[in-house]
Order: structure tokens, then C-alpha cells, then sequence
């Protein structure tokens, strides 16, 4: 069934961020807007398309546009502008929940009741699909990309070549259909691969970001120049906010024949540094033990700071007379930090200390109440702070029963680092890298000790485990079953030990082809004669819940929202958010149904086309909605 109202139709795909651009230079600048000839048809005709005219643009901007072979700074490698490119183009796909791997808050199989995300699939769908959801809602992201050691890596961002192509360029598919990068002798090190995989997902993750969110991202020596040129030309050089090393490792490999490397980095870089706050770290035991209250001050336990500071300032030099009659003078080529009148302030403040005697150089009482109850993280984390690899691996052990199932996980304590300097206790956490799921992890464990509800958004591809490994040995095929089971025990293991009220589930999806059949994106392509074909625009295999999720992704709808459902009108409906968004997939909707739902005063409302009773429902809508809820936007698929 047809709707003449194409403003009603949800387009059941990713935004195409490339003509989102066009449109927005097309508004700032309607007078650079052109038609140009771009070729010639079957018959002759000339194909005439909307374009920029860059003379035009150079004239409205009033700055030099460097072209051609003229020398300039940049970063550049072979096959980039493919790159960006792949960010900006659009993908019919969608997520489907996989309920019977999920768990609800509680930790119960099945469950949905849960605001945390695990995601099956190539991040570069996921963050396409989550995009329009989640735009600047996320406050922090880590991830933990595959290094470039020579080993391979998987991702499917070739969608051009044909399978004979594909092996002929990597010689490998995975069980999926993934490609397999093959670092061979004759490019194992070569930048080119890592770069155009890593570059479009970090272009999509910039925007998930709020203006004072965060991302860290883990990264060793054999790309982390080049990340770090990637990043200044996504997130911007002014944004940059540390490089810190990491120190992965406390003991000497001998076999090395120059260095044995012991230290990791993570890059971090701010969406908008000015706005960006540092929570800083907690003040430990042994800073505070420092703090003692030797003249029982009232203001509590001190410790003296030394009054003098170079370099010299003379109005600041000047001689102090100690209780004892003992008179000083700062050390030669110093001063004191207080002028002669601020000094005299502090002493009536008692806020000077000259020794247990009264004869000692005079210092400053700094009060543990009134000092800043964080420290300013430094670059280097030691180990002893954070973790090291060997200490992650055995713990991650531990959590299997004693099964290595997964080779160099990062700690929790170092992620949970990352969260404690930059997230709020109600930030959304994404990593779309997540191997063994070490930040879910790391953000249940920090919930439990500050009673955060922080919430994690997971992706991992289904990459295989490698047979006969111990990962493959204990039942475990895909790196997202090991990070699945992972959050399941991690969360049992937390919940046992701090008996937090905490969320400890997560709704798992997998990204999949779209519900929708070809006919629902290009109509015109069918013959009139196909009703069959344009009377149900779904494919035969999606459940109602499927459609949904994918409405949701459409509308931009949180996949964590709480989902009921209710029987209206003899109808299933889906009301979700407290019905925010009220949807209806069944067959034979009446006016009846479409009032009923109406009465509900839902922001969206949505139902499939196919759906609709007659084509007088359809023409009813318009006025039903008004007369009952003239704020609803009502939709159709």
C-alpha cells in the first residue's frame, strides 16, 4: 500500500554523511551551487548533476585553497581518500537482539532489562548504525586497536571486490565472509592496511562524543606516530590532550638484542579540550598520612610548605624575626612567596609554623581540608598503579577457571583509571574494540565501589578462535562468546563480593542485513505488475521485534530504553521510553487501533505500511492524530 506522504516514510538506513555535507555547504553558500555535465547516457542524452563551484566557494571563503602539485603539509597514504569516503557512505543494515545471550540487570539469561549494549559485528557498521542514537551522548570512549605487528587482522570494508578479488588480495576469508588482512612477508609491516582500517572509525567516533567527552586509545610503537597524526587531523591538534605511557611490563627479555620494550601509550585526545574537566585521581593513604597536627590546630592535621620561591623578587625580600628573636632572610637568590604585609596576616592566622621551639625558618601550614582533594595525573603509569600484561593475563585466567582463553587483555585497574579521570557517574562508555571485554568489566567494577550508573557500549567482530587453542577447547568460537561469558562472570564475581545495586546485565545485538526487501529502497526498479512484491516490503525471516530495533536506530531511540509490550485494540503494540515511541507491526490496523494509540500522545508513532486496513486508514491518519495528538510523528515502513 502506497503513502503519498514521503515525509512519513522512515528511510530504514544510515544517514549518507556525504550529502549531509553537500547540503550544509549548499546552505551556507547557495550561490556556489552549480549544474555540471558529468557524462552522457545510453541514448546520447548529457547527465547533468548538482555540483560546487569551487571559484565561487575561494570568493566566499576569502582564503588561499592550496591544489595540484603545490608543497603543502599534510598526512597522507596510499588509497586514503577511499577512506574518507567509506566513513560518509550509508548501509542498509540493522541490529537484531540476540535475547537468549542477553542478561537483565540483574544478571538473569534473557533478560533485557539492562541499559548496557554488547554489539556482534564490524565496528564500522556498528558505529554507522548507532551514529543518528547516540550522537554526542558518549563521554568517554576507550579502545584497544589490533597493533600492527605483522600478525593479521580481520575487517570487511572492501565492499567493492568480488570474492576471487578478495583472495587474490589476502588469500583468506574468515567463517563470516570477513576479510582477512594477510601481513605477509611483502607488507607485513606496511602502514597502508592498519591506516585505512583504523581512519573511517575513528572519523564516525568523533561524533559520538559530548563537547567535553574523551577518547583514549591504546596503541604500541609501530604505529603510534601515525595515530597520533590521524588523530590531530580528526579530533584536531589544538584537542590533543596527553600521550601517556604505559608500563606494561616489570621484567627484562633478555632474547632482545637492543631494547626489551616494557611500555605501551595511550593517546588521548578531547572533542573540545576547553571544555574538557579532569576529575583527577584520589589522594592515597600515604599523601594524607604525610598530614599531622603537632600544635593542635582546630583546623585540623597540616603540613608545612616552604615559604621561600625564586626567582627573586625584591619588594618580597625582607627580614622575619622567629618567636625566639632568631632573625632570617630567604636563602641568596630567592625570596619569600608572601610580601611583608600578607606574612604578618598568616602569622596572626597562625597559619606559620617556626618549629616545636619557635627558633626554626618559618613555613607555611597547609591544612589537609582546604588542599584540592585530587592529584593531577602524571604521563608515566607505573604498573604498580595500573597493572601490567602478565598480572591482566593471570586475572582473566582466574575468571575462566584457570583457562587461557584469550592472549593480552589490558588490566581493569587501567581502564578504570581512564573512567576515574574523565567519566560522571551517569556517562555512556563505548568501545568498539572490545576484545575479552575488559571496560565492561572495569565499568561494572567502578560502579560497585562509587555507586556509578555508568553505562558501556560494546563492539567486537565475530573473529574466530583459532583451532585447537584453549579458548577453542573450552567451548569458546568467537572472541565475542569469550566477552559475553566475560561480563556474565565478571558480573557474578562483583555482585558476590560488594553485594552492589548495580546494573549487571547487557542486551546483546548483531549487526545483519536490513528487514527491509530491495523494494523498499528502490521502488522504481519494480514493475507495477509486482503487488506482490510491493504489498509486504519486509523480509519473510524478522520478527516484529527485529522491525523495532531497527525503527528505534531509525528515530534515533536508545537501544537500552525500556521496551513493553501491551495488547490495544486487539493489537501487539511496543511502547517504549514510558511511550515516547509506540509501534504496531501487526496486520489489519483500523481507525479504532490508530485512535487508540493516538489517545497516547506518543512523540512517534509507527506502524507498517502493509499493515494499514485500507487505503481510508491511510487517508484518516492525518486527521486522527491531529484531533487526538496533533504532536505526534507518525510514521510507516
Amino acid at each position: 500500500m502506497g503513502n503519498d506522504n514521503k515525509n512519513n516514510k522512515l528511510k530504514m538506513h544510515t544517514p549518507d554523511l556525504a550529502a549531509e555535507n553537500y547540503r550544509k555547504l549548499a546552505a551556507l553558500f547557495p550561490n556556489a551551487v552549480t549544474e555540471t555535465i558529468t557524462g552522457y547516457d545510453d541514448q546520447g542524452k548529457a547527465v547533468i548533476e548538482r555540483s560546487i563551484d569551487a571559484d565561487v566557494l575561494r570568493q566566499e571563503i576569502a582564503v588561499k585553497v592550496t591544489e595540484g602539485p603545490q608543497e603543502r603539509y599534510r598526512f597522507t597514504w596510499p588509497d586514503k581518500k577511499r577512506s574518507v569516503m567509506l566513513a560518509n557512505q550509508p548501509i542498509a543494515k540493522t541490529l537484531r537482539l540476540e535475547r537468549e545471550k542477553s542478561s537483565g540487570s540483574d544478571g538473569s539469561q534473557g533478560s533485557i532489562d539492562t541499559g548496557n549494549i554488547y554489539i556482534e559485528g564490524d565496528n564500522l557498521d556498528a558505529l554507522k548504525l548507532l551514529q543518528e542514537t547516540y550522537l554526542g551522548k558518549v563521554k568517554m570512549i576507550y579502545i584497544d586497536p589490533p597493533y600492527n605487528t605483522g600478525n593479521d587482522f580481520i575487517y570487511e570494508d572492501d565492499f567493492s571486490q568480488n570474492t576471487d578479488e578478495y583472495l587474490a588480495g589476502s588469500g583468506q576469508f574468515d567463517d563470516e565472509g570477513n576479510r582477512l588482512v594477510k601481513n605477509i612477508e611483502s607488507n607485513g609491516r606496511f602502514h597502508t592496511d592498519w591506516l585505512n582500517m583504523i581512519y573511517p572509525r575513528l572519523r564516525l567516533a568523533k561524533d559520538f562524543l559530548t563537547d567535553d567527552g574523551v577518547i583514549f586509545i591504546s596503541i604500541d610503537d609501530n604505529e603510534q606516530a601515525n595515530l597520533k597524526k590521524i588523530c590531530d587531523e580528526i579530533f584536531g591538534e589544538q584537542n590533543f590532550v596527553a600521550q601517556v605511557i604505559w608500563e606494561r611490563a616489570y621484567a627484562p627479555v633478555n632474547l632482545k638484542k637492543h631494547f626489551s620494550e616494557s611500555h605501551d601509550y595511550l593517546i588521548c585526545y578531547a572533542k573540545k579540550l576547553e571544555l574538557l574537566v579532569c576529575n583527577g585521581l584520589p589522594r592515597s593513604d600515604s599523601a594524607n598520612e604525610r598530614y599531622t597536627n603537632p600544635d593542635n590546630d582546630p583546623r585540623g592535621v597540616w603540613q608545612s610548605d616552604n615559604l621561600s620561591v625564586g626567582p627573586i623578587i625584591q619588594s618580597k625580600v625582607y627580614e622575619i624575626t622567629t618567636p625566639s628573636g632568631r632573625k632570617v632572610l630567604p636563602p641568596t637568590g630567592y625570596c619569600w612567596r608572601l610580601d611583608k604585609e600578607t606574612f604578618q596576616s598568616y602569622v596572626n592566622d597562625n597559619r606559620i609554623w617556626f618549629g616545636e621551639d619557635g627558633n626554626n625558618v618559618p613555613r607555611i601550614k597547609r591544612f589537609l581540608s582546604e588542599v584540592k582533594q585530587s592529584i593531577t595525573p602524571m604521563t608515566i603509569w607505573k604498573y604498580t598503579d595500573v597493572g601490567h600484561s602478565q598480572e591482566a593475563t593471570q586475572s582473566l585466567k582466574t575468571i575462566f577457571d584457570e583457562q587461557s582463553v584469550f592472549t593480552y587483555p589490558k588490566p581493569v585497574e587501567l581502564i578504570q583509571r581512564c573512567l576515574r579521570l574523565y567519566s560522571s557517574h551517569d556517562s555512556i562508555i563505548l568501545d568498539f574494540f572490545s576484545g575479552s571485554a575488559t571496560t565492561a568489566h572495569a565499568v561494572m567494577k567502578l560502579n560497585a565501589e562509587d555507586g556509578g550508573k555508568r553505562k558501556f557500549i560494546l563492539v567486537q567482530i565475530p573473529e574466530q578462535t583459532p583451532e585447537g587453542s584453549e579458548a577453542r577447547k573450552a567451548g569458546y568460537k568467537t572472541i565475542c562468546e569469550i566477552g559475553e561469558e566475560r561480563i556474565r562472570r565478571a558480573a557474578k564475581k562483583i555482585k558476590e563480593e560488594t553485594s552492589a545495586d548495580i546494573d549487571y546485565g547487557f542486551r546483546v545485538f548483531c549487526v545483519d542485513s536490513s528487514n527491509m526487501k530491495d523494494v523498499y529502497y528502490r521502488p522504481s526498479d519494480f514493475q507495477q505488475g509486482q503487488l506482490s512484491l510491493l504489498a509486504d516490503n519486509i523480509k519473510e525471516d524478522r520478527t516484529p521485534e527485529d522491525l523495532l530495533f531497527q525503527v528505534m536506530l531509525d528515530l534515533g531511540v536508545t537501544l537500552s530504553s525500556k521496551i513493553d509490550e501491551e495488547i490495544i485494540d486487539g493489537k501487539k503494540i511496543f511502547s517504549v521510553a514510558d511511550g515516547y515511541l509506540i509501534a504496531c507491526f501487526d496486520n489489519d490496523i483500523t481507525d479504532e487501533t490508530v485512535k487508540a494509540i493516538a489517545k497516547r500522545q506518543p512523540f512517534y508513532a509507527v506502524f507498517r505500511d502493509a499493515g494499514i486496513a485500507g487505503d481510508s486508514v491511510m487517508t484518516n491518519f492525518e486527521q486522527i492524530f491531529e484531533s487526538y495528538s496533533s504532536g505526534t510523528r507518525w510514521k510507516v515502513l
